[in-house]
């Protein structure tokens, strides 16, 4: 039976456990899908800051189910210098991900014009039915320390080069030096004032006193001033739409790895399960093969009684290891990251991304299942195979756990769990097979819900509340 026959219950998914029982407390309140979602973003940029935080941007999907509307919100960052400040050099790292040694840049100039406050903010005034100060609260509650998860402790070494920079040396690290474990409590200094600067004025973001610290910040080097500050605005569009099988996908349309044509592509090749049909698997690498490339993001999903949805992505980068001081925030490094950095954009730009937060709805309009996903560049594969399979009749998190892979020009990575008669097909036809013997981060975060159930990944150390 498909999951369009039934209705879609109440809960939660995100990437931390601090993160999903904000959401499920908010709707337990009588908040909606957005005052939860928004919740779930304000905590996850306190609880999961390896990933994001205030200093990022996102995007966020809403389903409204009284009208059936679908709306995307662009929150993301924007190229700075339109006060006349230009970028200095950037500081080269490398952080490796199974295997690969990946070259990214830091520090000031890779700071772009952070979108959080005012996606928060938006959204809110749009959709929520909560107090602004009630849909806040949790995220300055979290501010004060939570417990830092397994996958997060195995993923900090990797990318320390970005994390453990100025302040991050005293965030992330233990009083010994050693980096933070599993169960350690993940705090930032002075990271309560910049919520309850949320709280009391979110203007101030963009105007004030953190405004002027966060310009001060940058200023070796960075290019954001007030004018870039002045004028960032959040953008809100209709989605453009996908046909998959019998649901129709709603989503932005205009990410950098075009989602949308992709799982149109693969719902019309890919008939059988990839995972024991090798000319099914064939066919998946086919539309999936794309160059390989890293950022760190974050995904949280909430549906409420109405059958309202959100779905929201956000992301740090890898972290430009600048912070807002006085308020413990540490900003973006979006103009450091490779894959974003496609072409040059002027000044007040949005930047482009991968990120794509996405609805699916029946052919009444009903909700069907809604979801995102983390990762770069691994965000359009692991949404293709996880929302695929959800709309195949797979509950969420079977679909969620299932082995993934991700096809690069000369290479395909694949979790362990695919047929030998799979591996033999793939690599036949020409290819260097790579396989990872344990769920990685590498291959994605997804959070998704639909009328089976919810789903949050455990390469993320992710979770899920039914209200």
């Amino acid at each position: 039976m498909r999951s369009r026959a039934a209705t879609v219950k109440p809960g939660v998914a995100a990437g931390h456990p601090s993160t999903a029982q904000a959401g499920a407390e908010i709707l337990a309140r009588g908040g909606n899908a957005v005052d939860a979602a928004v919740a779930m973003m304000l905590v996850s940029c306190a609880a999961e800051t390896i990933f994001t935080g205030l200093g990022g941007g996102g995007f966020a999907t809403v389903y409204d189910a009284a009208s059936g509307r679908v709306r995307c919100i662009d929150f993301f960052v924007a190229v700075p210098g339109l006060g006349g400040r230009r970028g200095g050099p950037k500081t080269a790292i490398e952080v490796n991900f199974v295997g690969q040694r990946v070259p990214y840049e830091i520090g000031p100039a890779t700071v772009a014009v952070p979108g959080v406050p005012a996606g928060a903010l938006h959204l809110w005034r749009n959709w929520g039915r909560l107090r602004w100060q009630e849909v806040v609260r949790p995220g300055l509650d979290a501010s004060y320390g939570t417990p830092f998860p397994q996958m997060h402790a195995a993923l900090l070494p990797r990318v320390a080069s970005a994390m453990c920079v100025g302040d991050g040396n005293e965030v992330y690290r233990r009083a010994d030096g050693s980096y933070l474990q599993a169960g350690d409590p993940l705090r930032h200094h002075d990271h309560h004032l910049a919520y309850e600067l949320l709280i009391d004025n979110p203007q101030a973001f963009y105007h004030g006193g953190y405004a002027d610290a966060l310009i001060d910040a940058v200023s070796d080097g960075g290019a954001i001033g007030q004018p870039d500050l002045n004028r960032y605005r959040v953008i809100e569009s209709a989605p453009w739409t996908a046909r998959v099988d019998d649901f129709t996908v709603f989503a932005r349309g205009n990410d950098l790895d075009d989602l949308l044509t992709t799982m149109e592509a693969v719902a019309d090749s890919v008939k059988g399960d990839p995972l024991t049909d090798p000319v099914s698997a064939l066919n998946l690498v086919a539309r999936l093969r794309a160059p390989d490339r890293r950022a760190e993001t974050t995904n949280i999903v909430a549906v409420d009684g109405q059958g309202d949805g959100c779905a929201i992505t956000t992301s740090l980068g890898l972290g430009s290891g600048v912070w807002v001081p006085g308020y413990g925030v540490h900003l973006n490094s979006m103009l450091g990251e490779g894959e974003l950095v496609r072409e040059t954009f002027p000044p007040g730009h949005r930047m482009g991304s991968m990120m794509s937060p996405l609805v699916a709805l029946d052919d009444d309009g009903r909700l069907a299942a809604i979801g995102g996903a983390a990762g770069g560049s691994r965000i359009r594969p692991a949404l293709v195979q996880v929302v695929l399979r959800m709309l195949r009749g797979v509950p969420p998190q079977e679909a969620i756990d299932a082995p993934r892979l991700n096809a690069l020009p000369d290479l395909i990575r694949l979790e362990a769990g695919f047929a030998p008669e799979v591996l033999d097909a793939l690599r036949a036809a020409g290819d260097e097979v790579a396989l990872v013997d344990h769920r990685d981060p590498y291959f994605g975060g997804v959070s998704a819900i639909s009328a089976l159930g919810a789903g949050a990944d455990p390469r993320r150390s992710g979770y899920v509340v039914m209200v």
